[in-house]
């Protein structure tokens, strides 16, 4: 029985841990998630060499699906926390929105406006870049000032340049320098 709470709790630890791993591959940290493979393979070396030592112990192979299963929804709830990288929004307005874009901006997102045709009247679309840890703040300002917005999303791979990576960064910098303060008083 001890064997099976061993790679239960195995499995709680594996799961997220290649879920780590698997989105620093896909963000193109490769060295990083060779890093973290390390430890992912380790474990499971040693959650299936207790298994394959008895085939035949129901609880071991029992404990290895269930914590696998539990491992994904703590793999899930790690990436969300973790927030990893930049997404693009596309929100598209029938009216153009001065107050969201100067309210976005002003919050340290970036936005691009874009006018074009729709089919009866003109359309407006803002392009927002954002730190995927700071999706949530974007659409409680966009669903505050404009709640019909159509918004869509996808993640960026990797960026270069442009004004707004650098001032990204500074503002991450000043948020944690505030955050250090505080926590020091």
């Amino acid at each position: 029985m001890m064997g099976a709470l061993l790679i239960f709790a195995l499995q709680l630890i594996y799961v997220p841990v290649l879920t780590l791993r698997t989105i620093l591959l896909v963000k193109g940290q490769t060295k990083s998630a060779a890093s973290v493979g390390l430890l992912e393979a380790i474990i499971y070396i040693v959650s299936l060499g207790i298994i394959f030592n008895d085939l035949s112990n129901f609880y071991n192979i029992a404990a290895y699906v269930i914590g696998f299963s539990v491992g994904l929804l703590l793999g899930g709830k790690l990436e969300k926390k973790l927030a990893i990288g930049y997404v693009t929004f596309n929100v598209n307005l029938l009216d153009h929105n001065n107050e969201l874009v100067q309210t976005l901006r002003g919050a340290g997102f970036g936005v691009t406006v874009f006018e074009g045709n729709g089919m009866n009247s003109p359309r407006f679309r803002l392009d927002v870049l954002a730190q995927r840890s700071r999706e949530n703040e974007f659409l409680a300002i966009v669903e505050q000032i404009a709640p019909k917005a159509f918004i869509s999303s996808y993640e960026i791979r990797s960026l270069k340049g442009g004004y707004l990576t650098k001032a990204m960064k500074k503002r991450v910098s000043k948020k944690q320098l505030k955050e250090k303060q505080t926590h020091t008083q």
